[in-house]
């Protein structure tokens, strides 16, 4: 019994129901909350803790979400044997630690490797499983574009299964979408900063990238429309929400301004959602308020595992997806039918939901940890996202600070790797590849003490 537990939230910046889910986990992952304890009732949390009973039980159901604590009626809630203490790991000086790969973290919470043993053993079991590992449809099999329809659907609104897709990961969409939008020599509006796979993908098409001038809330809708005015794009391309780099979301109003100005100069947008079901409250995506003119592509590969390989896309019509299938069949054939099966059987059953909500957690674990190493710098960050932009203080310059952050053992992004034109004094931290919080905190207080001081004095310093 610890039902006297009372977590200390009153400093903690943000939402009160994170508060008490990140008091929640730390306490269960240093042993201070055992397995099979019972938690406080949530009535008697509340008030103890002045607040109403709905952030309490928030807090709760992301926590069983998670997988850290049971909860039934009339028992009360329970917390979960998670994790042995063995399975636990330290940072480790001597090593290095990587900031340049954009994948979610994967938490002991989400239990992947235990969902994916159970998973994969319930696949091989059913009724059909061989025919699963032939050769599928290039559009994916009905099945899968059907659990597919519903994943999006929870953000898109109801869906014609004729017009999902199932691909083998976002890169090969975007691939095939340019060949499909767009001729070689066209122009494609991209963000000033934008993803580095895009840029690879229509330089090696010959599509001519146009920047749009963006603020804090991400793309700027009038300069969108000067662009459009000036260069007659056939596309934009887009990363609505927790954008890569910036992770600015746009607004709902700015998405709205954005479908406006593409509709009146008959331009195609290209939605790249990857990041769109971490946030809890997320604006709607463009697709949902221009599903006509809207490629909507949502990757498994940023809120669950990049293991999967699975992207889903959301395409305007019927003729359209026939015309993305023949070139994702030219590009990779197929998506894998066996994880796209598993990610289909993890939608219907629940799993996939609770392993993005324990990713989510561990995020707001993370972007806590970066708020209190990396404090009076210049730190883009969203509270459920796994990377941030830092802008480098006077009188760092970004190559001789990657050159310092390597000797270290740490590796970044630099600036240039996003920049469509002049780059800026920034770069990128991905914080899903540390293997544990400690380790973050480990290697974003290296980064803090390199910008503490000058280039010339850091010999000295490190």
């Amino acid at each position: 019994m610890m039902e006297s537990w009372i977590p200390t939230i009153a400093d903690d910046a943000g939402p009160k129901y994170l508060a008490i889910l990140r008091a929640l986990t730390a306490d269960i992952r240093a042993g201070r909350l055992p397995p099979g304890v019972r938690l406080p009732p949530q009535r008697a949390l509340a008030k103890h803790l002045n607040v109403d009973l709905t952030t309490v039980t928030r807090a709760f159901n992301e926590a069983r979400r998670a997988g850290l604590i049971d909860a039934s009626a009339g028992r009360g809630s329970f917390v979960r044997n998670i994790a042995r203490p063995a399975e636990v790991r330290r940072p480790n000086p001597s090593g290095s630690i990587d900031f340049s790969m954009n994948m979610p973290p994967q938490p002991v919470a989400a239990r992947l490797a235990e969902r994916l043993e159970a998973g994969l053993s319930r696949l091989a079991g059913s009724p059909g499983f061989l025919d699963r590992m032939q050769y599928q449809d290039s559009a994916g099999n009905m099945a899968d574009r059907a659990a597919a329809a519903q994943w999006l659907g929870g953000r898109l609104g109801p869906l014609p299964v004729q017009r999902v897709l199932v691909a083998g990961g976002a890169q090969a969409v975007l691939a095939a979408l340019l060949a499909v939008i767009l001729k070689p020599g066209d122009a494609l509006c991209v963000p000033t900063l934008t993803y580095p796979g895009l840029r690879m993908a229509a330089e090696r098409r010959g599509i001519r990238l146009v920047p749009v001038a963006c603020d804090a809330d991400g793309l700027d809708p009038d300069a969108f429309r000067e662009r459009c005015e000036a260069e007659r794009p056939r596309a934009l391309y887009v990363v609505p929400t927790l954008d890569n780099p910036t992770t600015a979301t746009l607004p709902r109003a700015r998405r709205e301004q954005i479908a406006e100005v593409a509709r009146a100069h008959g331009v195609a947008i290209i939605e790249d959602d990857a990041y769109g079901a971490l946030p809890p409250e997320a604006p709607a995506p463009i697709a949902s308020v221009a599903g006509d003119l809207t490629w909507h592509v949502a990757t498994l590969s940023k809120c669950v595992s990049p293991g999967l390989r699975i992207a889903y896309v959301a395409v305007p019509g019927t003729n359209e997806a026939v015309r993305l299938a023949a070139e994702l069949r030219a590009i990779n054939m197929m998506a894998s039918p066996l994880t796209a099966a598993l990610a289909s059987q993890w939608i219907a059953d629940g799993e996939l939901e609770a392993v993005v909500a324990a990713i989510r957690q561990e995020n707001g674990l993370r972007q806590a940890v970066v708020r209190e190493t990396l404090q009076g710098l210049d730190v883009r960050a969203h509270p459920y996202g796994h990377h941030l932009w830092l802008r480098l203080p006077e009188p760092w310059r970004r190559g001789e600070f990657g050159a310092h952050a390597r000797q270290l053992g740490l590796s970044v992004i630099q600036s240039e790797a996003f920049a469509v034109g002049p780059a800026p004094e920034a770069i990128r931290v991905s914080l899903g590849a540390a293997s544990d919080v400690e380790t973050l905190r480990y290697g974003l207080s290296l980064l803090a003490t390199l910008l503490a001081h000058p280039p010339g004095a850091i010999s000295t310093v490190v």
